[in-house]
């Protein structure tokens, strides 16, 4: 897991990303203006940097424009959401750039992205004597191999970025296989099942009632 520095003005925002990166595992500081983010980023050392533009005592900007972070990667995470200003946050080297308000599972899928591409590390998630390697799509069971579909990997990887969080079946779906997949909901239903004997996830993949899944780690 990664630790990231939270730059946001706005308390509540904050800690709501906080607590949804801190559900998924990562390590978490925080910082609500332009000098504490410069002050967080020699001594935290973080991995990634979530920033907003509209902050006191230097905004995003000028602590791009300035090379503030290094070659630390940065995601604008802005209430901005004019093109210009996209195009100006991408242009001074941020890795990504998201406007508000935004859902958690998203967020949590483009931090993961620039995590992948900037730490050019392996994707393997241990789980009790459950291994998965996501990159090379095996998973072992005790050591014996589990012979998952394409369709399961792909169901798998989801839950796995979105440990600890409830996801329902109409997310699930459309995280996995996309909102043209030919099929419904209980065709999730179906692969949970099939991922929980294989996996012998059936104490992890949780059923959340009335709503979906949660692999819980």
């Amino acid at each position: 897991m990664a630790k990231i520095l939270i730059v946001e003005d706005d308390k509540a925002i904050n800690d709501l990303v906080l607590m949804n990166l801190r559900i998924v595992g990562h390590e978490c500081a925080q910082a609500f203006s332009g000098d504490e983010a410069v002050s967080a980023v020699e001594a935290e050392r973080p991995d990634l940097v979530l920033l907003d533009a509209m902050i006191p005592r230097q905004d995003g900007f000028t602590l791009m424009e300035e090379k503030a972070f290094g070659e630390i990667p940065v995601i604008f995470l802005t209430a901005r959401d004019d093109i210009s200003d996209k195009v100006k946050g991408l242009k001074l080297g941020a890795d990504d750039y998201i406007t508000k308000p935004f859902e958690a599972v998203e967020l949590l899928a483009r931090v993961e992205a620039v995590l992948r591409r900037s730490r050019l590390t392996e994707r393997v998630f241990n789980i009790g004597t459950t291994s998965i390697h996501l990159d090379k799509r095996i998973a072992t069971v005790d050591g014996k191999p589990a012979n998952l579909t394409n369709r399961e990997f792909e169901l798998i990887e989801v839950l796995l970025y979105n440990r600890n969080l409830a996801l329902s079946r109409e997310k699930l779906l459309n995280l996995a296989w996309g909102y043209d997949y030919f099929g419904d909901t209980r065709t999730v239903d179906v692969h949970i099942t099939k991922l929980r004997k294989k996996l012998n996830l059936e104490g992890h993949i949780k059923t959340v009632y009335k709503l979906g899944y949660r692999l819980e780690v």
